[in-house]
């Protein structure tokens, strides 16, 4: 498969590196050389120093044989035009990233198919449904809905005295059929569950459940629900302005952010929060504005150790529910280890999206967990698909995945080794990232 990536920025540089795992010529055009680097040396993919405007350069970099071309430059217009103009140049399918929340509704989509783009993509306003999902389910670090909400995926931070620790999978304690744990992080490491583990206190759990039975584990997990009314947002960016627009009435929000003249303008388009000009991460700024009396506080600046170091300041002040937005991928697992609540990353949601577009159409929903260097993955059973011929157990998948559960003509079903997968079935799969190539092959 041919892909080309214009905007070596944020997204589109995680974006080639994520591809450039795949056996897929991946190749990444952007103007300035000073954002390419030496990507090419150091991943398997072509680099080029060009304008993904122009007909010349996208032809130079052999857009007409394109399978796939993304357009994630920080323009909006910019990326419209790239896709309006590799689509006729031959580009299969096109994807943009948009700043205009109007393109997404169901029924500007034949326009914008008209016009030469397949999908878009508003990570701002994908990362702001992650967080009021986070703060309307606080007791999880992430959550998230399975198969058309019939299953939901829940990760939890596990302490001491939880009702899970000492038992082994292989106990006969996990057989009650409410939940499935099929993955827990421990340190830096991912560990797929077999019969002799067990739970520790600060692992962080993966658990998939029903929405009914959400309430069991929980109660497993030792966690407890906390009502949030008053939120603090420390920066005014694009994602807490787009989070406010969803967030409930009865929330009382106040927004930290440092910059003068974008507080202005914060105060002209928003009337359900308090704006204040100060630092966010000022103890004594957090003090004044009742960090104490704080349910949930949110960091969202585009500097990711300003928004750790916050969430550890409301830590200490002990609000219950933090969020960090941390850009810098390689400080995720550093700010998990600091226990500073869930941690957000527009980039890794946004690829997830893309991602989507690459796999086969057995491949119903995928979404990659950063914190677990892993996707959940949901898969439709084809029929006369591998995946349905023998029981779980005797399938011989791959190590490092684990089925969790399934939905049968609408019914939700968490599964063991005895499980038989019959075709048409939604099947929910665990797994590491090098491993859905090779379960793709199982469900074909």
């Amino acid at each position: 498969m041919r892909i080309v990536v214009a905007g070596a920025g944020a997204v589109g540089k995680h974006l080639a590196k994520l591809l450039s795992r795949e056996d897929m010529d991946i190749s990444l055009i952007d103007e300035s050389q000073e954002r390419l680097g030496d990507l090419d040396a150091n991943y398997d993919l072509l680099t080029k120093v060009g304008s993904p405007t122009s007909i010349h350069d996208l032809k130079d970099v052999g857009i007409k044989d394109a399978d796939l071309f993304v357009a994630v430059t920080p323009s909006e217009a910019e990326n419209i035009t790239a896709c309006m103009i590799a689509k006729q140049l031959g580009a299969k399918k096109t994807l943009a990233r948009i700043d205009n929340f109007e393109y997404l509704r169901p029924e500007n989509k034949p326009i914008f198919e008209k016009m030469g783009l397949n999908q878009m993509i508003y990570p701002e306003v994908l990362a702001a449904y992650e967080i009021v999902s986070s703060l309307e389910t606080n007791w999880m670090r992430y959550h998230l809905s399975l198969c058309d909400g019939k299953l939901e995926l829940c990760v939890l931070k596990v302490r001491n005295g939880a009702d899970v620790i000492g038992h082994t999978f292989m106990s006969g304690y996990y057989d009650h059929g409410a939940y499935r744990v099929v993955a827990i992080k421990r340190g830096q490491n991912t560990i797929i569950p077999r019969g002799q583990d067990e739970i520790m206190p600060e692992d962080t759990v993966y658990a998939v459940c029903t929405q009914e039975n959400m309430n069991i584990l929980r109660k497993h997990m030792g966690k407890e629900v906390h009502d949030i009314k008053n939120v603090i947002f420390f920066g005014g960016s694009r994602i807490t302005q787009k989070t406010l627009q969803n967030l409930p009435d009865d929330m009382n929000v106040k927004i930290i952010e440092p910059d003068r003249e974008l507080c202005y303008q914060l105060s002209e388009k928003i009337d359900n929060a308090l704006i204040i000009n100060a630092d966010g991460s000022d103890m004594e700024v957090l003090k004044e504005e009742g960090i104490q009396d704080t349910d949930a506080f949110v960091a969202l600046t585009e500097h990711s150790e300003a928004n750790i170091f916050a969430c550890m300041a409301a830590k200490r002040f002990g609000v219950q529910k933090t969020i960090a937005e941390v850009e810098n991928i390689d400080y995720i697992t550093m700010a998990e280890g600091l226990d500073i609540g869930s941690v957000l990353n527009k980039k890794t949601i946004a690829a997830s999206y893309i991602y989507q577009m690459l796999l086969d159409d057995s491949v119903l929903n995928v979404r990659n967990l950063t914190s677990a260097d892993a996707e959940i993955v949901e898969f439709m059973a084809e029929e006369g698909s591998r995946i349905t011929q023998r029981k779980i157990k005797d399938m011989n998948l791959p190590n490092d995945t684990n089925i969790g559960a399934i939905v049968r003509a609408g019914e939700a079903i968490l599964v063991n080794g005895d499980t038989q997968i019959l075709p048409n079935d939604m099947v929910v799969v665990f797994c590491k990232n090098h491993a859905i190539r090779q379960l793709e092959k199982f469900f074909q």
